[in-house]
């Protein structure tokens, strides 16, 4: 890559962006960054970073403007609140409205100033709930609300290509991270000795460590071969009863409170079935394209991020 072009990263500030930001200034990559409150994010990130405001969904033509590459992250996080009707259109909209403004605001440049590539957030979420059913990146979209926002999502994306860029949707499993996502979150009732498997169980979790994220996200902007979708998540999911034994290891802590599906319902409604439901999704693409999963077994991920 260029060093004298820029990588544009929306989402910088979000867990996931903020050790993109900070992997892309490593070696030697300029970077933009969108952000609804520029000065704030300017404090936050590295000073050689270039914070450009925007409105969470209409990017300034100047920010993708000779850019080498975009990154999209930008999002209503899924478990930030209650699951009312409001926040179920901002997590739909602020995906799936940004990815058609941002395409559209890469067509409006001349051929010569667009991006070579725009990689896309995703999720799996997009299988819905399958069961035992194998799921690569061939696999159909499934059923349910995060379907149908990752199944858009991913469409609008699509779309850049027809400006001559070229689209990568990374899938993102949960992320396993100490600063931040759903680990803490998981963690924490095992810390006070009240943790347990959700629901039977039985429920296969995809899952990546925040390392191996960060450089798929990389692999995925550099190499041109790397396109449409791509399951980034670790090579062997675990059943969610199987997770929540080795969190329990892993911290020294007992794994026998079990969280009753009904009681999750009751919370989170629809989106219970984020947790509730099976996903055995594999990394079928970026295995065939030769990357390598520094963090490929639980345990040793979870001792990383948690001892």
């Amino acid at each position: 890559m260029a060093e004298t072009r820029a990588v544009l990263v929306t989402g910088a500030t979000g867990l996931v962006g903020s050790r993109i930001v900070a992997a892309l200034l490593a070696r030697g990559d300029s970077v933009r960054v969108l952000s609804r409150y520029p000065e704030a994010a300017a404090s936050r990130l590295d000073p050689r970073v270039s914070a450009i405001g925007w409105d969470g969904v209409r990017p300034p033509p100047a920010a993708v403007d000779d850019c080498e590459g975009v990154l999209h992250l930008a999002g209503e996080p899924v478990f930030g609140g209650l699951p009312t009707a409001a926040r179920r259109r901002r997590i739909y909209h602020s995906r799936v409205d940004s990815t058609q403004a941002l395409v559209q605001a890469i067509g409006d440049l001349p051929p010569t100033d667009r991006p070579r590539s725009l990689v896309c957030a995703s999720a799996v979420g997009f299988y819905g709930d399958r069961g035992d059913e194998r799921l690569d990146e061939d696999a159909p979209a499934g059923a349910g609300f995060l379907a149908e926002v990752c199944r858009d999502w991913e469409g609008a994306a699509f779309e850049a290509q027809s400006f001559g860029v070229r689209v990568a949707q990374l899938r993102i499993g949960i992320v396993l991270a100490r600063e931040g996502g759903a680990l803490p979150r998981l963690a924490l009732p095992f810390r006070f000795g009240a943790g347990g498997r959700v629901g039977s169980g039985r429920q296969w979790v995809p899952w990546i460590h925040i390392d191996d994220l960060v450089a798929l996200f990389l692999a995925a902007l550099d190499d041109e071969d790397l396109r449409g979708p791509i399951n980034a998540v670790a090579p062997e999911p675990v059943r969610n009863a199987e997770l929540t034994r080795v969190l329990g290891r892993v911290l020294k802590r007992p794994s026998l409170l079990p969280v009753p599906g009904f009681a999750l319902r009751a919370v989170l409604g629809e989106l219970a079935g984020e947790l509730l439901g099976s996903r055995r999704v594999v990394p079928a693409r970026a295995l065939a394209h030769g990357f390598t999963f520094a963090h490929a077994d639980l345990e040793p991920a979870l001792v990383r991020e948690l001892r």
